[in-house]
């Protein structure tokens, strides 16, 4: 399965401004937690990498609370690309897009790194690579926050992702259809347990890796290059 393709359907991407919201729970507060642990660190003006920016989202969000950040955002996918120029527009004076993955960035060093919703399509060996070029391109003690689908410990992710999409459909929770959909994508993106994916972390080159969200299938940590 080819995990670009979804984000290269015209169909998908006119909705994903609209639908991304409802499928993971709490996304403008994730954003804004996010924005506010990379603040901690860049007050004020400062370098920030964002990776898996298509769509725009978190880009929009970061603009309008840190006006004086210099943002890049990193993504695959070129029809994402556009629809983040659209969902941005009149921000695009402190925002640089780059169609690439994370080899494609530029070298920085950055004062902070964002990577939301993105790696849990990277299988694991690609993932940790990912992530060492994240740390390399970051300054020492910038920031990295990382959300995205995991298992909690000792668990079963289908069970988990199952919960995720009967949360999305908001229409009184149908399991058994979300039940088959969660095991399509058990099938198909190469979710870690939580502990691996902190491990990755770890071996990437990142400390003081910390759980800051949780919502059903989705977990996020901050961590310090």
């Amino acid at each position: 399965m080819d995990l670009l393709s979804p984000f290269t359907d015209p169909a998908m991407v006119a909705h994903y401004a609209e639908s991304t919201p409802q499928k993971v729970p709490g996304f403008a507060d994730l954003q804004r937690m996010a924005m506010l642990l990379l603040a901690e660190h860049a007050p004020g003006p400062a370098d920030i990498l964002v990776l898996g920016a298509g769509g725009g989202l978190e880009l929009k969000a970061f603009a309008d609370a840190q006006p004086r950040w210099r943002l890049v955002g990193v993504d695959p996918s070129a029809a994402m690309l556009d629809l983040a120029r659209d969902v941005l527009d009149g921000r695009m004076t402190q925002i640089r897009l780059v169609h690439g993955v994370i080899d494609d960035a530029p070298a920085g060093p950055f004062d902070g790194a964002a990577c939301l919703l993105t790696l849990h399509f990277l299988p694991q060996a690609e993932r940790l690579r990912t992530l060492r070029e994240l740390r390399r391109r970051m300054a020492p003690g910038a920031p990295l926050v990382v959300a995205h689908h995991s298992a909690p410990k000792g668990s079963d992710i289908r069970r988990w992702l199952t919960r995720s999409i009967a949360f999305a459909n908001r229409d009184g929770g149908d399991f058994a259809q979300a039940s088959a959909t969660a095991a399509t994508m058990a099938q198909h993106l190469p979710v870690l347990p939580a502990e691996e994916d902190e491990t990755l972390l770890a071996e990437a080159g990142f400390s003081d890796i910390a759980l800051f969200y949780a919502g059903f299938s989705f977990r996020g940590w901050v961590a310090t290059a």
